[in-house]
């Protein structure tokens, strides 16, 4: 018994192809917006990273200086 699965699977896979084709344009667009979303998530967290070692930096020089004026922490006058 010779089986002929060559003409049957191509008819199958265009089949395939005409009935899933709105599916798969929709899968790929709902794929590409998802990239789109994790590039602009990374790229916040990428400016969040960099704004918080800013803010590090910038307080840790200022509490050094604080602590170079006499101890006192900013804004405070010293008095009680």
């Amino acid at each position: 018994m010779e089986m002929r699965i060559g003409p049957v699977g191509v008819a199958l896979r265009f089949a395939e192809s005409v009935l899933l084709a709105p599916g798969q344009r929709r899968a790929r667009r709902n794929a590409w917006a998802a990239v789109c979303e994790n590039r602009r998530y990374a790229a916040d967290r990428r400016h969040d990273a960099a704004a918080t070692a800013t803010t590090a930096t910038a307080t840790t020089a200022g509490a050094t200086t604080a602590t170079a004026a006499g101890g006192r922490g900013a804004g405070r006058s010293g008095r009680r």
